[in-house]
C-alpha cells in the first residue's frame, strides 16, 4: 500500500527528522510504498497563488503531483514541531496548496457553504509532532489547538476516519535514552497502525 509521509522541520539534525527516517525505514519494512517529501528539504512553496484558490483554479505540475500522491494514498504520516501552537508555516503551506478542493473534500448542496464530503481513501492518518510545553500545560492553558487541526478541520473533512496523534515533549529537556524510547513508539505505533491491510 502507498502511504505518504510528510516531514516538516528545517534542521536535518532535529528529532522531527530522526522520527521521519524511523518512519520511512518501518514503513518499508512493513512492505508499504513510501512517498516521502522533506518540505524544507524540497523547497516546496507554501505561498498559494490566487489562481489556485477556486476549486476549478490551475495548479503548476509540482501541486498537481502532490495531489495525486494525497489522492492515491492508503495512510498519512505528517511530522513536524509545534510552533505557536501551529505547524510550521510551510507545512500549512502544503496544506492550503495540496488538501484541495475537489481533491480531498467537496461541498453538498449549491454552495461553497455546505455540508463536506471528504474524498481521501486513507484509512488513517498520523501525525507526530514535538513541543517543549508540558502534556498538562498543554491541555489546561492552551486547550491543544494542534489537535482540534488535525483531527476535526483536516482529516474528518476530508474523510479520513481513523487518527492518531502523538506529541514528544519536551524536547529541550529530554536525554538521548528518552529520545531512543520515543523511536522505539514510533515503531510500535506505525507498526499496529499499518499492518495486515489495516
Amino acid at each position: 500500500m502507498e502511504i505518504l509521509l510528510i516531514l516538516s522541520h528545517p534542521s536535518k539534525e532535529s528529532f522531527n527528522h530522526a522520527i521521519a527516517n524511523v518512519a520511512k525505514s518501518t514503513l518499508s519494512e512493513l512492505g508499504h510504498q513510501v512517498i516521502y517529501h522533506d518540505l524544507y528539504a524540497e523547497g516546496f512553496d507554501p505561498l498559494i497563488p490566487a489562481e489556485e484558490i477556486p476549486a476549478n483554479g490551475a495548479v503548476d505540475s509540482r501541486i498537481k503531483a502532490h495531489c495525486e500522491e494525497l489522492i492515491s494514498a492508503d495512510g498519512i504520516v505528517v511530522v513536524h514541531p509545534n510552533w505557536w501552537g501551529q505547524p510550521p508555516a510551510i507545512l500549512k503551506g502544503w496544506v492550503d496548496r495540496v488538501i484541495r478542493p475537489r481533491v480531498a473534500y467537496r461541498f453538498y448542496g449549491t454552495s461553497e457553504a455546505g455540508i463536506p464530503e471528504g474524498l481521501l481513501k486513507a484509512k488513517v492518518a498520523i501525525i507526530f509532532n514535538t513541543s517543549n510545553t508540558f502534556e498538562e500545560r498543554e491541555q489546561k492553558h492552551y486547550g491543544d489547538p494542534l489537535e482540534n487541526l488535525w483531527k476535526i478541520c483536516i482529516w474528518d473533512f476530508c474523510g479520513v476516519k481513523r487518527f492518531v496523534r502523538r506529541n514528544f515533549t519536551v524536547i529541550v529537556e529530554s536525554t538521548l535514552e528518552q529520545r531512543k524510547r520515543w523511536l522505539e513508539e514510533v515503531k510500535e505505533i506505525l507498526t499496529k497502525e499499518f499492518s495486515y491491510g489495516f
